[in-house]
């Protein structure tokens, strides 16, 4: 693999993998950079229904899987790797890795975001112990116990319905007395006999031993504690931005985000941002491809000037 090419790539969730699609078929010699499997945050939903194209859904992996194939198909390079900085050079934009540095004349930046935690003491110490972040990758270990999930956006909804798939009685903890998430989502939770919510109430503390036993819970309006027994708490309460390599570097917001044009554009001329990662991203894997497509087609734009 040569370290130097046209185009880089950070993050190959749907917007990473998308600006791949158009920057590949668009000829130009394009290199994804991920720390992990390509496919991003999607790759954890069991059912992605909201995707144009698959009228009866298809797996997050599935899809993930076949998008990346699609890249590769028109000639882009995959190199698994952390990035750790960007520095610019001129017209060279040299992105730091793991795997040593390489440079490319345009970067998109589309490394999407990691769940929040909590913060609550026993929530390290728990973790893989009953505390979790995916209810796809630890659902099964809960069949026929009670567990709570943590949040009211579409993310928790959607980890909660997974859950009573397996859990014989489902928790939804959320801080204030209505949710956030979608409509469908909301009446697909008030029907579920398996579900039942607390409301303005926000978790204080995880305790057990060597596995989750019971969480503390505080009522925000009145200020009462109490406990509640469980097994397993999924904790889904919104994303902290993959931004901590570019701080002093890209203007970021007041969150993290990095604050683009509606071209993609950053401040810095010949870097791009799409996906979570921008400012007012709609967080959903179709609008990260939009990103995607518009960062590569303004990037190829960039280096054909």
């Amino acid at each position: 693999m040569k370290n130097e090419c046209q185009l880089i790539i950070i993050g190959g969730g749907p917007a990473g993998l998308t600006a791949g699609i158009y920057a590949a078929r668009g000829r130009l010699s394009t290199l994804l950079i991920e720390k992990g499997l390509a496919g991003g945050q999607i790759m954890n939903a069991e059912l992605v229904e909201n995707f144009p194209g698959f009228p009866q859904g298809i797996s997050g992996l599935e899809l993930g899987q076949s998008m990346h194939q699609q890249a590769v198909k028109f000639g882009m390079e995959t190199l698994m790797a952390e990035v750790t900085g960007i520095e610019v050079k001129g017209e060279r934009k040299v992105v730091k890795t793991s795997e040593g540095d390489f440079i490319a004349r345009a970067a998109i930046i589309a490394s999407g975001s990691e769940r929040h935690k909590l913060g609550v003491p026993g929530e390290d110490d728990l973790t893989g112990k009953g505390v979790s972040y995916c209810a796809t990758c630890d659902g099964a270990f809960f069949r026929d116990r009670t567990v709570a999930v943590v949040g009211g956006g579409d993310a928790a909804l959607t980890e909660a319905i997974h859950l009573v798939r397996f859990a014989s009685r489902v928790i939804v903890i959320h801080r204030r007395d209505q949710l956030r998430a979608t409509r469908i989502l909301q009446e697909k939770a008030f029907a579920e006999p398996k579900m039942e919510f607390r409301w303005n109430s926000v978790v204080k503390a995880i305790e057990g031993n060597n596995s989750v036993r019971q969480i503390r819970l505080r009522q925000v309006k009145t200020g009462e504690e109490s406990t509640l027994k469980v097994d397993g708490i999924f904790i889904s309460v919104g994303f902290t931005p993959n931004t901590g390599y570019l701080k002093g570097v890209l203007p970021l917001d007041e969150s993290g985000h990095i604050i683009t044009n509606d071209r993609m554009e950053t401040g810095i001329p010949g870097i791009f941002a799409a996906g979570d990662i921008r400012h007012n991203s709609g967080r959903q894997a179709i609008t990260a491809a939009g990103d995607g497509a518009s960062a590569a087609i303004y990037a190829e734009r960039f280096i054909n000037k």
